[in-house]
């Protein structure tokens, strides 16, 4: 790759590299783990076609990015979503959605049990990808986990939102097989309608942690998802120290 070549693949705030399409989307790789690991947590396959919904252009630039020369669009959109815990609390947000058009996307959804065509519910036959967990997951806390700082309780809190129970279930069987202690609270139903758990606050740093290690050589990773995680644990070792004072 020439110089000028990098360059054009550098994400603007990280300096780290778009991540490389895979030769196979099907392929046990790290990439192919993030990539559907995000669209099992938040998007969807209709025949030939693969949608993933993001927060943000980086975000969506990085996920495009995967995808390599197939025929990729990026759709930005300003969504209106009442908040999981309590519908009474909407929030309004500038959304991306990348969508491409490739033979994978019927083959992904019968080898990993996603859901197609308007199904609202999967398989989600996700084992293949269990030697790329860390990279699984990232991809589902991406697409349907929240990571905050609880100034409270001095914490980093991170759960899973999702309106299809059984994803929810596979999330857990990762964390359970993840090899950073994850313990997490039972399975509730959220005021908007779907489902929801949270990881225990003493396990938030250390998951946080362990599922962005390696991420800036990779470039498999949301850029405003990883600042917001790692400035959480910041505070929270910023907290820690002033408490031993």
């Amino acid at each position: 790759m020439s110089e000028s070549a990098e360059a054009d693949t550098s994400d603007r705030t990280t300096g780290a590299p778009l991540p490389e399409p895979p030769d196979d989307l099907l392929a046990a790789t790290p990439e192919a783990a993030y990539l559907w690991g995000r669209v099992a947590a938040d998007g969807s396959v209709a025949g030939d076609v693969v949608s993933v919904r993001v927060g943000d252009a980086e975000a969506a630039e990085r996920v495009a990015a995967l995808f390599g020369a197939r025929d990729v669009d990026r759709e930005r959109e300003v969504t209106e979503r009442e908040y999981a815990h309590n519908t009474a609390v909407t929030r309004t947000s500038d959304e991306f959605v990348v969508t491409a058009e490739t033979p994978a996307a019927r083959r992904a959804s019968a080898a990993f049990g996603l859901p197609t065509d308007g199904e609202e519910s999967g398989g989600y036959r996700l084992s293949a990808l269990d030697d790329h967990r860390r990279q699984l997951l990232r991809g589902l806390v991406e697409g349907c986990g929240t990571v905050c700082y609880k100034s409270d309780a001095n914490a980093v809190g991170i759960s899973f939102v999702h309106d299809d129970e059984a994803l929810l279930a596979t999330v857990r069987d990762h964390l359970d097989a993840a090899p950073v202690d994850a313990p997490y609270g039972d399975l509730n139903e959220s005021s908007s309608g779907g489902y929801w758990f949270g990881v225990a606050d003493d396990a938030g740093p250390a998951l946080g942690e362990w599922l962005y290690e390696g991420s800036e050589e990779s470039g498999l990773f949301a850029p405003q998802r990883r600042r917001k995680t790692r400035r959480s644990i910041e505070r929270v070792r910023e907290g820690d120290e002033g408490g031993d004072e």
